[in-house]
């Protein structure tokens, strides 16, 4: 549940009266803050002796207003954004960088050209689901990934904006290097909501003047928490949002990973579209780091995280709004999310790395590939009891007659029973496995290439 944060109170009154040496240290003291807290936050702690909360609280803004720098994009009053390097947020674009891009050290599941195509696409069809889940779409990973992996059509609304968020961040991984420009981000947008609009002729389409404006809604009390800019604005904004993104504009160097989050938050704050502009957001996120080198955020669902924690997201985007366009707490809830998906997804290539021992190890002798091995470990997992030529392709980017063969291979080894489903020949484990292939391991050794 999300409501408004208290407003700020005015600071400068708060400071009348103090004495100047007071405020020095009150002020060096809050250059130093490890948290960054809103007002909302602030006002519920215990202040510096001498000090009240107000006090305080001027004191810290004050400190906050000398180290910020502002961004070429402004509010809907044209007053711009702007940012502090807090000491927390340094520290935490500094780790991103170190373990995100570059030559970092990776298991060899992703650095290994013959595994790591299937990583990226288990996480492609993650962020997929999340993104689209954060936004309303209803139904389980397991049927949404069924779904993306058979290639079959979607059965929903749900299942469609699942299945766009799939080709959408494929055609960002094709297009990273060209230019982020108001066509591309309406294209992104056609593909993200394409057969889930109420009006089809909207998608792809900056919201016109004369038309309802789209904005955020508190659940439960009912009260306008984030009112866009006026549809007249949009495509001024959106052409400077693209030049930032872009790195046309701006003075002075920003880092990669901020400037991918400023894109995210703008594309939230302006609301272009009539709908998924949380969809668009995150997938433009995605494109400015990518386009910077942060390779490794390939692999990773930020969406997961914030679908997990929404009311956190939110109030990130509120606290920036109220506190005088600060994207700093955006920007440190945002990195805060990533460096949470970066642990998560060493720790997932740690077990998958476990699973593919034991399955190397229960198919040793047997030469059979990469894929078939992921078929049997996924079967010694139990997590994989079905398999179609379309399945198997979609999981390891392979053409249908490749997918085929490894399937027909394993079925003649006598792993795989196959039958038909309509015009579909459908795979399943056979019966005594685990039997069958600790006998096919003493006693078979077949080459595939």
């Amino acid at each position: 549940m999300v409501s408004r944060p208290k407003q700020p109170p005015d600071p400068w009154p708060a400071l009348t009266g103090l004495d100047p040496r007071t405020v020095a240290q009150a002020m060096r003291a809050a250059y130093r803050e490890e948290e960054y807290l809103p007002w909302n936050k602030l006002r519920h702690k215990t202040p510096p002796e001498g000090l009240t909360v107000e006090q305080w609280w001027a004191v810290t803004k004050m400190s906050r207003l000398a180290q910020a720098r502002d961004l070429p994009l402004v509010d809907q009053e044209g007053r711009p954004f702007n940012y502090v390097l807090s000491d927390a947020l340094l520290r935490g674009l500094d780790d991103v960088t170190a373990r995100a891009s570059g030559r970092v050290e990776m298991p060899e599941l992703v650095v290994n050209e013959r595994t790591r195509d299937r990583y990226l696409v288990s996480s492609l069809m993650e962020e997929a689901i999340t993104s689209s889940q954060l936004e309303g779409a209803v139904t389980t990973q397991r049927v949404a990934k069924e779904m993306l992996r058979t290639g079959r059509s979607p059965r929903s609304v749900s299942e469609r904006m699942i299945a766009n968020n799939y080709v959408a961040m494929q055609f960002i991984r094709e297009h990273v290097d060209d230019d982020i420009t108001p066509s591309m981000v309406s294209r992104v947008h056609a593909i993200l909501t394409e057969g889930t609009l109420d009006d089809p002729e909207a998608a792809g389409r900056l919201q016109l003047p004369g038309e309802v404006r789209v904005g955020v809604w508190s659940v439960s009390s009912d009260e306008p928490l984030h009112e866009p800019p006026p549809a007249e604005q949009l495509p001024t904004r959106l052409a400077a949002l693209c030049d930032f993104a872009n790195g046309r504009t701006g003075t002075g160097w920003l880092h990669p990973i901020l400037r991918a989050i400023v894109t995210h938050f703008m594309v939230g704050y302006d609301h272009y579209f009539v709908d998924g502009n949380g969809r668009t957001a995150r997938a433009l996120f995605y494109w400015v780091a990518l386009k910077h080198g942060y390779w490794l955020l390939e692999f990773v669902a930020i969406s997961r995280i914030l679908r997990d924690a929404p009311a956190q997201y939110a109030r990130a985007y509120l606290n920036t709004e109220q506190d005088d366009g600060d994207v700093t707490y955006f920007a440190l809830h945002h990195v805060a999310v990533i460096r949470r998906a970066i642990d998560e997804l060493h720790q997932y290539l740690a077990r998958k790395g476990r699973d593919l021992r034991v399955a190397r190890e229960a198919v040793g002798g047997l030469g059979i590939n990469h894929r078939q091995a992921s078929i049997v470990e996924g079967v010694l997992r139990g997590s994989a009891t079905r398999f179609t030529a379309a399945s198997h392709g979609a999981s390891h980017d392979v053409v249908l007659a490749t997918a085929r063969a490894d399937l027909r291979q394993l079925e003649d080894l006598g792993l795989l029973s196959s039958r038909r489903e309509g015009r579909q020949q459908v795979w399943e484990p056979v019966a005594g496995f685990d039997q069958r292939l600790s006998e096919l391991s003493k006693s078979h050794t077949l080459t595939v290439d």
